[in-house]
């Protein structure tokens, strides 16, 4: 490649770097830019082995500057991209939801979020309190939080579970009206379930379930379906009284055994339990309802207007219908959304999964941050606003939907850009002298580069400094040195030249951080493992819980404990 044509590409890599940086508010990646120059540019196509090579150093200089330095660069470079870059970030309308079915004609909008508190919440329960939340504020409504904890056996309530949710709840920004246990309300079902053998509309069945299993799936009615109710009240209450063992008998609703669904005939609405429940007042009950018969009863008695449910619990609505129909109720409103998954996270959403994984020993505990827990989410900062945004921008759809997680931490980078002061940190240091004729004593960088009168940090340039071992340049390399300036690599020491910004800019050259011998040390913890590496001492000045920005590495949350310094890395 002749050096008109490098000089060319040289251009049009750093002015299509700092566009997608700045549209995608995030590092450009080689590959992405490289893709955009054989596009549009057929002379490059014949040097594609070479390129990558000579454009790297290049992007990383773009990736190393703040938003408002590449903003200028870009300007200074391409004025009409710029333009247009921020002509595509005017403001839209915010994303609303839809409308809920049917809203004017109750006097006020009613809403649960009911969680089984068997684990603690990961990124996809987030979906249903952000969209519930932002429903009672669209429409001056209530909503509950109704802990589903009706099943001690399969599903077993974690105690610390309760409070973590309702935390989540608040972090997610939002606070129910009221707050209630299943678990609590056993008297209500009793007296539902016996309003209801009244009715004609249940019985009990003592039939092995593979044996009731075949008559269901055939359309043929249990023997005991014929059983009096004078008998069926009797023996509900042995199950109420604890008389019988799990697997003994069940309560089943009366529906059409021609329907032509099996799994809506004849369902169950109450079962007996051996295990006893975690909660000590609910630890003597034995006869527990399913969440199809508990869920119907209080949605009523709760006067919950409008239902917000996955697609793939359709039946529920139908197997609940006979009871409404038995009690002369009338069904709430049902919306229907598909399943959320979590793209570039290897861990699955399932509390049940996860709590699996950690008793075999693949994850230390809920605490690890491998696990996609607004827990943990919490513990890196990010912003529980964050999160929410991006579950509103889902909607409610009946369509199965993958969010990114790359989404969720460009909105929290939207967040927390502005009150993150900057700070160098190396995570692999490497000691290196540094010498040369009118090299200064100290520099000062802005502690934000675009808030001045935050102050400045001030570094003493000491005889040997440290820099991260993946950057340490080729022989008679020449790059910049954050705050301090050019410097050439020569003999395993830096020699300084200048501290001209535009000369190293119009040179491309590779800009680093760095740290004096004088610093602290720091363990930077990650979902991949922990860095133990150095930081500036300027990290006294901050505290626990404090949003910082590791140039070059990322934002992250410092965890500082009796001047020990650790931080929970975010995200780039």
């Amino acid at each position: 490649m002749d050096a008109a044509l490098k000089e060319i590409l040289l251009i049009e890599a750093e002015k299509h770097a700092l566009y997608n940086a700045l549209k995608y508010q995030g590092p450009s990646q080689v590959k992405t830019v490289m893709g955009i120059l054989m596009a549009d540019y057929p002379d490059f196509r014949q040097f594609a082995n070479e390129i990558p090579a000579l454009i790297s150093p290049l992007i990383e200089q773009v990736n190393s500057l703040e938003i408002s330095a590449q903003l200028q660069r870009l300007t200074n470079i391409d004025s009409d991209l710029a333009e247009r870059l921020e002509e595509e970030f005017v403001e839209e309308p915010k994303r609303q939801l839809p409308d809920l079915p049917n809203a004017n004609s109750y006097g006020q909008i009613r809403m649960r979020v009911a969680p089984n508190p068997n684990g603690p919440w990961h990124i996809g329960h987030a979906r249903m309190p952000s969209v519930i939340g932002t429903y009672k504020s669209l429409y001056d409504g209530w909503f509950v939080c109704r802990f589903d904890d009706t099943d001690p056996a399969t599903k077993r309530p974690l105690l610390e579970a309760y409070d973590w949710i309702l935390e989540d709840i608040q972090y997610l920004g939002f606070e129910p009206d009221e707050v209630i246990m299943a678990s609590d309300r056993l008297n209500f079902y009793y007296e539902h379930a016996l309003k209801l053998i009244n009715l004609g509309g249940a019985y009990t069945c003592t039939c092995p379930s593979s044996e009731f299993s075949n008559l269901k799936n055939s359309g043929r009615p249990c023997p005991h379906r014929e059983n009096t109710i004078e008998q069926t009240l009797n023996e509900f209450q042995d199950m109420v009284d604890g008389n019988f063992s799990a697997g003994d008998v069940v309560l089943r609703v009366r529906t059409d055994l021609a329907n032509p669904n099996p799994a809506i005939r004849d369902w169950v609405a109450f079962r007996m339990v051996d295990v006893p429940h975690p909660r000590e007042v609910a630890q003597t009950h034995r006869c527990w309802p399913l969440l199809d018969f508990q869920s119907a009863i209080d949605d009523h008695l709760l006067e919950i207007t409008h239902i917000i449910r996955g697609i793939d619990l359709q039946d529920s609505a139908k197997r609940q219908q006979y009871l409404y129909d038995y009690f002369n109720w009338n069904y709430p409103e049902v919306v229907h959304w598909g399943r959320i998954n979590i793209d570039d996270h290897p861990v699955p959403l399932s509390t049940s999964s996860m709590s699996d994984s950690i008793k075999s020993g693949n994850f230390t505990g809920w605490s690890d941050l491998q696990l996609p827990t607004l827990k943990n989410l919490e513990r890196r900062g990010i912003q529980g606003g964050a999160i929410t945004s991006s579950m509103i921008d889902l909607g409610t759809s009946t369509n199965n939907i993958t969010l990114s997680i790359s989404t969720i931490y460009s909105k929290n980078r939207s967040h927390i850009d502005e009150v993150a002061d900057r700070l160098f940190f190396i995570k692999n240091p490497s000691e290196k002298q540094i010498f040369g004729r009118n090299l200064p004593e100290t520099v000062e960088i802005p502690v934000h580069p675009d808030h001045p009168d935050r102050g400045f940090r001030k570094l003493a340039i000491t005889p040997s400094i440290f820099i991260d071992s993946s950057d340490i340049p080729g022989a008679e390399d020449i790059l910049y040195l954050k705050g301090i300036g050019s410097v050439r690599y020569t003999r395993d020491s830096f020699e300084f030249i200048e501290d001209d910004f535009s000369s190293a800019q119009s040179q491309s050259m590779p800009i680093i951080h760095w740290l004096p011998s004088t610093h602290e040390q720091l363990c930077l913890k990650t979902s991949q493992g922990e860095f133990n590496g150095i930081v500036e001492s300027t990290i006294c000045n901050y505290n626990s819980g404090d949003l910082i920005q590791f140039e070059r590495v990322g934002f992250a949350k410092l965890d500082i404990n009796s001047g020990v310094y650790a931080a929970y890395f975010s995200h780039p």
